[in-house]
Order: C-alpha cells, then structure tokens, then sequence
C-alpha cells in the first residue's frame, strides 16, 4: 500500500477541528485507502476501536441506509458517552439527503466527522448552503508521477516508468495488475461505473451510445481547446446530431465526476478571466488507453496532462494564458502568486526554432513572476533570460 503522505498530512492537521473533512476526488483513486491509513494513524495515537465509525454506504450490507434518518439514527446508536468519536461516511453520496445527518452529527461536540463521494454534487446546491463555512475539502487524485515511482525499485529506469505511468494508468490499485488485459478490463470497470452511476443515473440521461460519443471525443482532444459548439459541430458533421445543450449538460456531468477536469483561459496583461478557449484534461490517461485502444496519442498533449493534474496536486489554481496573441500553457496561482508554465516534449532541433518558439510567450510576460520550460529533454539546467529551463521528471520528482 502507498502511503498518501500529502493527503495523510491534511486530515492530520485537520484533525478535531470543527470542521467537516469532504474528501472528493473520482472513483478508485484512493479515499477508502486514505480513511484507512488515517484511521491506522488514529489507532497508533491511542484511539479504541470504538471510538470509530466508519461506515462504506456503497456496502450491500448498508443498503438499508437509504435516507439521512436512517444514516443518522444508526450513527447515533453506536455513539459512546463522553467520548471523542470519530466518524467516517464513504460514498456518502447515494444516501438521500445525506447533508441533514451529516449537519446532526457536526453540531455534536464528541464528533469529529470525515465523508467523501465520487461526484462535485457532494458540494453543490443545498449541501453547500446547509453546509457552508462548515467544511473543508480535500480534492484527491490517483497516484502523482512520485507515488507511482516509490512502488518500483530505486534503480528503475525513470523515463521507463513514465511511460507505464501515462499508459498502465495511475490508479492505485492498477499496480497490483501485472497483465495488460487484466489492467484494461480493471479500467473499463471504473468508466462503466462512472458513467453508468454517476452519470447517466443522476443525470438521467436518455442517450448513452450519444454520451460514449461525446467521452470519446473530449479523450482524443485532450489539450485542444474545445467548445460546446465546436464539439456539436464536429459530432453532427460525423453523422451524430447533438445539440449545443445537450453537449453542455454531458460536459458538466463529466467534470462532476472528476473523470475530466475543465480549465479556463486567464489574460495575462488584462488580468481577467476569459470566457472562451477552455480546454479539458483527464483524471488520468490511463483511462484514454483504456477507452481508445492503442491509437497514437499526441505525446505533448499527455505530457500537459501530467503536468496539469501535479499543479493540481500541489495546491494552484490553474488556467491556460494569454498573452497578446500567444498562449501559455499554464498559469499556476498560488499564496505566493503567479508562475508560468510552458510544456513541450522536446525543444531540439536543428535550427533551434522549437525552442523559440516556445520561449516567445513567455518572453511576451513583462513582470517578474517565476517562468519554467518544462521539458522531456536531458539538457544541463539552462536559464534562458530569467526562463528556466528544467527536466519535467524531475520537476514531477521534486
């Protein structure tokens, strides 16, 4: 088991403030492990079995549970008196109404309560009302490039395991899967779940092959920018008639899921936010080779892919750049302002015209903020006018 010491660390700073901890993040990606590592931590500092209910709602033998009474009630039962209590709600979701019991058991001064679910809904609309100020969200992802690497012998080939990384899939539990059928059909589970749970039965979506078009297409243009109107366009010219709304309400399903994450466009010089050029990167590629088969990827597109989901992971607000009439792969927002980010597989040529080329936008930026080239290149640290220039592994190793 991989020790998800970063999140581990978050519910431990967390821990007994008055606060509800939501873990969230997409299917299979490592919130059960996560309560149970954090509750291995709890035992380790002297808390008694029974002073910890944890309760997986997705268990057949908790079917029962269908409403926040019920989840309640059945809480409340196994409370001790003057006891420090902690309590874990996995999958909390698919109670109904589950914010209510969620809202008892906070206001009681023994509990201190930790829930996840596999869908944004878990903090939208009425939750986030009752809830509000009263919670803390932790947004998990599977497996960062330096996870996965920690499961391999230190003299591994790096760039090798890369590699198995984009392909094999960063969830955890792939690891565990030796063959590559059995890693595919593993993967096909955790789509066909998405998609069958949490988004054609919440959403109720009538068109499932129109939906399997619409995932397919978002997992070919990884990167791309990508419209409602050009994704319509491009699907009814194949033959497959959509409307702009109907895209819209598929894309909105898919990043609640988590299985797609959507990034807006910031004006560098401006600085505003824009409302057109968004574009849409993946949870995790390995579900593109899952879904598609072997077909050619676009390796620099795969390659933002990573680097999107580790800027993520260390804590920024992310968005695409303009700059004039130039784009910036990434602008990452952090406490301690802005950095630039711009991604290429590689920079070498004969001419030296690739490395120009993705030198100019951020050239184009006139304030100080830090500015990186992240490359698949081995080249000697290089700093090209205050750009630095570094080896995207081990920037993702760092």
């Amino acid at each position: 088991m991989i020790a998800r010491q970063e999140y581990l660390e978050n519910l431990i700073r967390f821990r007994d403030k008055q606060l509800i901890k939501v873990v969230t993040g997409i299917r299979r990606c490592g919130k059960s492990t996560l309560f149970e590592l954090y509750q291995a931590y709890l035992k380790a500092d002297g808390v008694a079995d029974a002073q910890i209910i944890s309760l997986n709602l997705e268990d057949g033998e908790l079917e029962e549970i269908e409403t926040s009474k019920q989840l309640y009630a059945y809480v409340k039962e196994r409370l001790l008196p003057n006891k420090r209590m902690y309590i874990f709600l996995d999958e909390v979701q698919r109670v109904v109404e589950f914010q209510k019991a969620v809202d008892s058991l906070y206001i009681k001064k023994n509990c201190d309560v930790y829930i996840t679910g596999s869908n944004a809904y878990l903090l939208s609309g009425e939750l986030a009302t009752l809830l509000s100020g009263r919670y803390v969200e932790i947004k998990m992802l599977p497996l960062s490039f330096k996870e996965y690497v920690s499961a391999f012998p230190k003299d591994a080939s790096v760039d090798r395991l890369y590699a198995d990384y984009t392909q094999n899939s960063a969830f955890p539990y792939a690891l565990e899967l030796q063959m590559p059928k059995d890693r595919r059909q593993y993967l096909q589970g955790i789509y066909d779940t998405i998609v069958l749970k949490d988004i054609v039965a919440r959403r109720k979506f009538p068109d499932l092959a129109m939906l399997q078009s619409v995932v397919r297409f978002m997992f070919h243009n990884i990167g791309n920018t990508c419209s409602t109107k050009s994704i319509a366009d491009t699907m009814t010219s194949a033959g497959r008639k959509i409307s702009v709304h109907t895209v819209e309400s598929y894309l909105s399903a898919l990043t609640d899921s988590f299985i797609f994450y959507k990034i807006g466009r910031y004006d560098v010089k401006g600085k505003q936010h824009l409302k057109t050029g968004d574009k849409y990167y993946t949870a995790d590629v390995g579900l593109r080779y899952a879904l598609l088969g072997d077909k050619k990827a676009d390796v620099g597109h795969i390659l933002e892919n990573v680097v999107f989901l580790e800027l993520l992971r260390r804590g920024y607000e992310v968005y695409i750049g303009k700059v004039s009439n130039a784009e910036v792969d990434f602008i990452a927002i952090g406490d301690e302002g802005e950095e630039y980010y711009q991604v290429a597989y590689t920079t070498i040529d004969a001419d030296g015209k690739t490395l120009q080329r993705e030198l100019a936008p951020l050239e184009a930026i006139n304030d100080h903020n830090p500015k990186y080239l992240l490359t698949m290149d081995y080249t000697p640290p290089v700093s090209h006018n205050g750009i630095k220039q570094i080896h995207v592994l081990d920037w993702l190793l760092k």
